[in-house]
């Protein structure tokens, strides 16, 4: 099974191109690493850290946290299909902000990176 943790460049182009500056919302979709070799915690451990450390980053461009918690039932959909480990909700005012604190600097992506198994970032527009 193929693993997603970075960005695509190609659709992020087209991604951007989209949505202007308009707010945008993502949808992160989390599978921990059972342990991350290189701090010696759980995936789940080194997220909570990578969110820590990023707090200040979502907080710099008013980015608010709508949603973060673990998925319990499959209601609908095959029974055999593992759940993700936990599912976050993000809104940014516009992609230039969303841009700006990915690429500031010391921006802990590599936390995310170390804690992660494989992920979807997945950004989501309001049907009007």
């Amino acid at each position: 099974m193929e693993a997603y943790i970075n960005v695509n460049p190609d659709e992020f182009q087209r991604f951007k191109a989209e949505v202007g500056d308009a707010p945008i919302t993502m949808l992160n979709l989390l599978k921990y690493k059972d342990l991350v070799e290189e701090t010696g915690q759980t995936g789940k451990e080194g997220y909570s850290a990578y969110l820590n450390a990023a707090s200040p980053f979502l907080e710099s461009v008013n980015a608010k946290v709508l949603f973060f918690g673990s998925p319990k039932h499959m209601l609908i959909g095959p029974m055999d299909e593992a759940l993700w480990d936990a599912v976050i909700i993000v809104q940014y005012n516009s992609f230039s902000d969303f841009f700006k604190m990915v690429n500031s600097e010391g921006y802990p992506s590599h936390l995310r990176a170390q804690a992660l198994q494989d992920s979807r970032l997945i950004h989501c527009k309001s049907i009007q």
